[in-house]
């Protein structure tokens, strides 16, 4: 009766447990479609630039980004992406890329990386646990002795 009722308890669960956070987070966003704006203090946004979706670069960094998403949903990223040099999105105006960029922005709208190659998620998570509103962040969550 016991395996019987493990059995019954695990698919009852599978069924009505929420969402992980990670599978929520929401796919990659077209550049021509956001502004920095709609995130200033609430999200952390990723750009990924390429002058073609075709860049193997590009789609490594996607790859790598898809490998692993929770660490980058505990952070507050959004992905961007922006493979249209002749659509000069908001953010190409703005941080003026050539090829393949990686430019990790944050809270405050500021960029605070750029790298020319594609980065894993967690070169990603390590950078931004370095930025300092990260750390207030941090502290907030888990206050050492204040």
């Amino acid at each position: 009766m016991k395996p019987l009722y493990t059995f019954v308890l695990a698919a009852f669960l599978s069924q009505v447990a929420p969402m992980p956070r990670a599978m929520a987070q929401d796919v990659p966003r077209d550049a021509a479609t956001v502004s920095l704006t709609e995130f200033q203090w609430l999200k952390r946004p990723v750009v990924v630039f390429a002058d073609s979706p075709a860049d193997p670069s590009f789609e490594a960094q996607l790859r790598q980004l898809a490998e692993d998403p929770a660490p980058l949903v505990e952070r507050d990223v959004v992905v961007i992406t922006d493979t249209d040099p002749a659509v000069q999105s908001e953010l190409r105006r703005k941080l003026r890329p050539h090829g393949f960029a990686l430019v990790i922005i944050d809270k405050d709208g500021e960029a605070k990386l750029r790298k020319p190659l594609p980065w894993s998620v967690r070169e990603i998570t390590r950078a931004i646990d370095k930025f300092p509103i990260r750390r207030e962040e941090l502290l907030e969550k888990y206050p050492a002795g204040r």
